[in-house]
């Protein structure tokens, strides 16, 4: 059973999350944090920012984490075919409709018009991460990292890897 609702959860995000990993993170939030209740919020946010810190897509780096951790090897594979098999399907079944349409101004229009929903699932998915940062870390903490994170990404530019391990060694100084 654990097989299925493992495929379960990572295609389900991957068939409704148009736009790549960003759109997709707040839905597999859903599936692995509330639906199955396999991890915390916090454990999923720990996930994400070590997926953030390696190369490649965010969404099979962390289909393979959770499937490995719920089912091991197979588990893994599992998760990982579910994240992929949805575009490997559209890529194979609608591949000539692509090339005939992919400069038609109203596919263009579609993707600019659901880009706010994707803007507001990843904001809704900020709030969950403060307030469980705060509950756990304190108003202080949670305020110097994203405060602190913020500058380092908008003002001087830092690789978002760098700041990662600036708030781990945070952390690890800090709050330990």
């Amino acid at each position: 059973m654990i097989y299925w609702e493992l495929f379960l959860a990572f295609f389900i995000p991957g068939i409704v999350g148009y736009g790549g990993g960003p759109a997709s993170i707040p839905l597999i939030e859903y599936e692995v944090v509330q639906k199955y209740e396999w991890i915390s919020v916090n454990q999923f946010g720990e996930i994400l920012a070590l997926g953030n810190t390696l190369p490649g897509p965010i969404a099979t780096k962390m289909a393979g984490y959770i499937g490995y951790e719920m089912a091991g090897i197979p588990g893994a594979f599992i998760a990982l075919f579910a994240t992929i098999a949805p575009s490997l399907i559209a890529m194979l079944l609608l591949l000539s409709l692509l090339l005939k349409f992919k400069d038609s101004p109203r596919v263009k229009q579609m993707t600019a018009f659901i880009r706010p929903a994707v803007a507001v699932l990843l904001g809704v998915l900020a709030i969950q991460f403060f307030q469980n940062a705060h509950e756990g870390a304190g108003i202080m903490h949670t305020a110097v990292l994203g405060v602190g994170s913020f500058l380092m990404f908008e003002k001087s530019r830092l690789h978002p890897s760098m700041v990662i391990l600036l708030a781990l060694l945070y952390g690890a100084v800090f709050l330990s």
